[in-house]
């Protein structure tokens, strides 16, 4: 029988850094706590903290990831130019196939969950 995951259990954070030819803003320290996933990593959630800085993210064909700030600030800017600015208490869904950047104003951390499709499916 599965079991209710509940993110005050403690897990270890994984640590990185963003790619040197994505950077674009600072080096932040990036931790995740990933609390839950499925075993084809279909579905994945958790907690997730970063420093401030700017990278260039490009989103998968069949990734998306909706998340919910608990403390800080970030901006998603589009390849058109358009601002998202996402604070705490707030929430968003960064679609498959997005290109743009991540810019993490404030410190922040987030719940995330990242789900995996059949590229087809979201097309």
């Amino acid at each position: 029988m599965a079991a209710i995951t509940h993110f005050s259990q403690s897990v270890m954070p994984v640590a990185d850094q963003p790619r040197a030819d994505r950077l674009l803003a600072g080096n932040p320290q990036r931790h995740t706590w990933t609390h839950y996933e499925t075993a084809d990593e279909a579905l994945s959630c958790g907690i997730w903290a970063c420093e401030p800085g700017a990278w260039r993210i490009h989103f998968a064909a069949d990734k998306h990831e909706f998340f919910c700030v608990i403390e800080g600030l970030v901006r998603l800017h589009d390849e058109a130019g358009k601002v998202v600015e996402v604070q705490a208490g707030e929430a968003a869904v960064i679609p498959a196939g997005f290109v743009g950047v991540f810019e993490v104003v404030q410190a922040v951390r987030k719940y995330f969950v990242v789900c995996q499709t059949s590229a087809a499916q979201t097309a």
